[in-house]
């Protein structure tokens, strides 16, 4: 392809994602999917280009605004992105956007001015407002800098930048050092990573699918923030565990890999598409301890069927996913299911009737990729006022059991940021249920909640991160 009809497919593409309730990463996938005339490379440049205008999104329309266009239409960011970031003067942006066989229609005259007033222009100005040099959307403002404090700019910045690729090793068919060396033989260079025992960062962004560990299930896409999730669950071979949101099955099978292929592992989710294709995973990964099964709510009649069963019960919640913004760019402006106020209260009831599948002595672990307090400790504060059997247990106690090496934090709750710790932004509470308890007949909470169902919420419009 030309360059310009590179510029032009990039239009298209960012076009059909502002047009379509999707992800933007599932739009992609779709777009190049029908598509397959564009070239490997060309697919590439395409991708790259589109989501580096999506972690501009702010900053383009701010300086489109101020120019006096009327709208930040694909157009606008396009030949905005082209002048103040990829630096090309007018006259070429003017070549390429010819109107040519393939290549972008003219300028009409409001554009031409556009322009005329970017040229020779970058994309930082001192009149910017810090929200948006951070690209920081108005609702999350507030909640952003009551959770980071004075390190708001610090954390939004590393937010900008693009995620890692980080693979988890699957233990029951490799370790950190076989798997490297698997990879390099297909030139994929990859290290340990800092705080997971299982974890691999990836130089650049390669290809997986077609390579043989990865066909294999030596490993897995996780981020390895996801990965530290998995290992705060503790699981113990032999052990009973419930994966109460599994989605995609990432962490479920990191757990299964950790209990070495003993014990039992059910994944439960409302969306039961996903789950028949995460069984797909399990299969290629040899784990043979896990079972789907999939619940027509959060107060699905299996809850109460099974209550105080299980040693461990993972509450991976769905959330505003402000920790997977790097991967996400597009989830900061574009709401693809309920806001703020809506999963406060729906987090809240997955927590309490997944609660009551913890037998005495075992643990609950609540989980979020958000990094908001009301998500994260507000809803375990909430939790322990109304479920008195339940008590926190540090991280650095969980790490210590499980011969971890060092925290990556200091406080009692895992709390992972991108400027900190180098992956999402995570957050996860373990929770013991004490040993012996005089229960009363019916719990807290249970049978309450009608209408707040997780049938109502697909986590992946959420922008909810997923282990891939």
């Amino acid at each position: 392809m030309t360059p310009a009809a590179r510029l032009q497919a990039v239009i298209d593409l960012l076009t059909e994602i502002d047009e379509t309730p999707r992800p933007a990463d599932a739009v992609m996938s779709a777009y190049f999917r029908n598509r397959r005339f564009i070239g490997s490379k060309d697919r590439t440049h395409i991708a790259q280009t589109s989501y580096a205008i999506l972690r501009r999104h702010a900053r383009l329309g701010w300086w489109i605004e101020r120019t006096g266009f009327p709208r930040a239409t694909p157009r606008a960011r396009v030949l905005a992105y082209s002048l103040l970031e990829e630096r090309r003067n007018a006259g070429v942006v003017l070549e390429m956007f010819s109107g040519g066989k393939f290549a972008p229609a003219r300028l009409t005259d409001e554009e031409l001015a556009l322009v005329t007033a970017l040229d020779t222009h970058t994309l930082d100005h001192p009149d910017m407002p810090e929200t948006v040099r951070v690209e920081c959307p108005e609702w999350a403002e507030g909640p952003m800098r009551a959770a980071l404090g004075d390190r708001f700019a610090v954390e939004m910045e590393k937010l900008l930048d693009a995620a890692p690729l980080d693979l988890r090793v699957n233990s029951m068919k490799a370790n950190q050092a076989s798997a490297i060396k698997a990879l390099s033989k297909v030139q994929i260079t990859a290290e340990t990573t800092q705080w997971s025992p299982w974890g691999l960062r990836v130089k650049g962004r390669p290809q997986l699918a077609g390579v043989g560990a990865f066909k294999d299930g030596l490993v897995e896409i996780q981020d390895e923030g996801s990965q530290l999730v998995a290992l705060a669950v503790a699981p113990r071979p032999g052990h009973q565990v419930v994966d109460f949101c599994a989605g995609a099955g990432g962490k479920t099978l990191a757990i299964a890999a950790y209990m070495k292929n003993k014990g039992r592992v059910v994944a439960c989710d409302v969306l039961e598409k996903r789950l028949k294709r995460a069984t797909e995973r399990f299969r290629r990964a040899g784990l043979h301890n896990i079972e789907a099964h999939p619940l027509t709510s959060e107060r699905d009649p299996w809850v109460k069927r099974h209550k105080r069963k299980f040693d461990r019960v993972l509450v991976d919640a769905p959330c505003s996913g402000t920790g997977t913004w790097r991967r996400n760019p597009d989830a900061r402006w574009r709401q693809l299911g309920p806001g703020l106020e809506q999963l406060l209260p729906l987090q809240a009831n997955i927590l309490d009737s997944a609660a009551r599948l913890v037998k005495p002595g075992g643990r609950l672990i609540y989980a979020t990729c958000s990094m908001l307090h009301d998500e994260n400790e507000g809803q375990v504060e909430a939790f322990l006022q109304t479920h008195p059997d339940f008590t926190v247990k540090p991280i650095a106690e969980v790490w210590a059991e499980e011969e971890a090496g060092t925290p990556p934090v200091d406080g009692p709750f895992l709390r992972l940021t991108p400027a900190r710790h180098d992956t999402d932004g995570f957050f996860a509470a373990v929770l013991d249920r004490k040993a012996e308890e005089s229960f009363p007949t019916a719990e807290a909470g249970e049978g309450a909640g009608e209408g707040a169902g997780l049938e109502e919420v697909d986590p992946l419009e959420l922008g909810k991160a997923i282990d891939a």
